[in-house]
């Protein structure tokens, strides 16, 4: 109940949203996206604009390793064919462009935001949710990161660790 828009962070995501304007007026181009272009922006730019404890995201990020279900209400939240796309998104590019190193360094599906937070999802196991304001030049928390690294190291957590 008590999570809202950041206004200062939607005017600015609006505002300077140039790369998300043009992906998706190239996209409407491809027939990969319907309705009003700029209306379509808007709600993006003020989902990317919701203020969150990292604590909601590692809960978003437990539902997410737990099938889609809450597992603490039973709640059925997310179709399985919704979180195939979901979590391989996570994977792709779910740190912008530094989703492929994260993936070799951390390889925990995760989505960072601009705002510094960033969740993941392991598998069957648990949600995590880090928040720390300084981003890197790809727009990712540079603190986030590190714990997410130091935790998959220390933890196992690497998604491929047990690939030979």
């Amino acid at each position: 109940d008590d999570i809202q828009l950041n206004e200062a962070v939607y005017c600015s995501e609006k505002g300077t949203g140039m790369r998300n304007r043009s992906m998706a007026y190239f996209m409407q181009s491809e027939n990969l996206l319907e309705g009003d272009v700029e209306s379509l922006l808007d709600f993006y730019f003020k989902m990317c604009s919701i203020d969150i404890t990292a604590e909601d995201l590692a809960q978003y990020g437990m539902i997410l390793a737990n099938g889609g279900m809450d597992p603490l209400t039973g709640e059925q939240l997310v179709e399985n064919w919704i979180l195939r796309i979901v979590k391989t998104l996570m994977v792709t590019c779910g740190l912008y462009d530094g989703s492929g190193e994260f993936a070799i360094k951390v390889g925990i599906p995760s989505k960072s935001g601009v705002g510094g937070g960033i969740v993941s999802s392991v598998e069957g196991r648990m949600g995590i949710g880090v928040f720390s304001p300084a981003l890197d030049a790809k727009g990712n928390s540079v603190g986030s990161y590190r714990v997410l690294e130091y935790l998959s190291l220390e933890l196992g957590l690497h998604y491929f660790s047990g690939i030979c």
